[in-house]
């Protein structure tokens, strides 16, 4: 009987569109800042941000129909979506608020790797607003935090999945891009909340209208004083989940894409011809990935 690939769901065009169109919003909405005027009145992100979310929630909905649309799945897929969303979203609790402690994350890698960049993007988005209005955590942050957030989870379907990657090689694959990647989401959510510190006596601060190079480097600086030590927590928490039981979360979740019609073909393997004697072999059913 054939194996099951570990590929995860692949990007068709209409998928890298949608993809691309959102990701082109949530940069210019987090650098954007860096490039505007002194004496403009848009310096800061206290007031775009419920634009970016109303911006936000229809995109979302665009790379969902987008994947559906190049991967042929249905209902079941999106309804294992939600079901993923709501337990990183209690995940969440578990940890935020103690040294960086999140095992969200690590639920986001693995899941992003199996359900591939376009559905892990989304999922990512999602948990993160669930978890949101679950925690009470709504603000102007929110929509910066879902956009990093589907960063992060599309990372890991981007990863390479060579047919022979399995075990021990792709847990250690995924623990190394979630020690990276929980640095660059925090990084990039430091971005979001740095441009709120003007007008400070501190070398650190964000300066509107001063030269990119120098509040990069006031920016690096904020990065080190600030929220190192709290992205180590978080990245070490992944690092330790991922190989500990992340062998046993992926078999869970490849079983359930498959029963969600991931890209998953079924065909037939009839009776091989048996010599005398011999009784007649079986019949199998196959999954094979696209």
């Amino acid at each position: 009987m054939k194996q099951v690939s570990g590929r995860p769901v692949r990007l068709g065009p209409r998928s890298i569109t949608a993809l691309a169109l959102v990701s082109s919003i949530g940069v210019a909405a987090f650098c954007w800042p860096l490039f505007a005027d002194a004496g403009s009145a848009v310096t800061s992100h206290a007031g775009d941000a419920p634009w970016l979310f109303a911006a936000l929630l229809p995109l979302l909905v665009a790379v969902v129909i987008a994947t559906i649309a190049d991967c042929g799945m249905d209902a079941k897929a999106v309804a294992m979506l939600g079901v993923l969303a709501a337990v990183g979203a209690a995940l969440r609790p578990l940890g935020a608020g103690t040294a960086g402690l999140e095992p969200m994350f690590f639920l986001m890698v693995l899941s992003g790797r199996v359900l591939g960049p376009g559905f892990g993007f989304v999922l990512g988005s999602v948990t993160m607003f669930a978890s949101a209005l679950l925690t009470g955590g709504v603000g102007p942050w929110m929509p910066f935090q879902m956009l990093a957030m589907g960063w992060f989870t599309m990372g890991a379907g981007l990863l390479p999945a060579p047919r022979g990657l399995r075990g021990r090689g792709e847990l250690m694959m995924l623990s190394a891009y979630g020690f990276v990647a929980a640095f660059a989401y925090g990084t990039v959510m430091n971005l979001q909340g740095w441009v709120l510190l003007q007008g400070l006596s501190s070398g650190i601060s964000f300066v509107p209208g001063a030269p990119l190079d120098e509040n990069l480097v006031r920016f690096l600086a904020y990065v080190v004083a600030t929220s190192l030590g709290w992205d180590l927590g978080r990245a070490a928490l992944t690092v330790v989940l991922t190989l500990t039981i992340g062998s046993t979360l992926l078999k869970a979740l490849r079983r359930a894409t498959r029963r969600a019609n991931f890209e998953a073909q079924v065909t037939f393997e009839g009776p091989e011809k048996a010599a005398p004697g011999e009784p007649p072999h079986r019949t199998y059913v196959t999954y094979e990935p696209k």
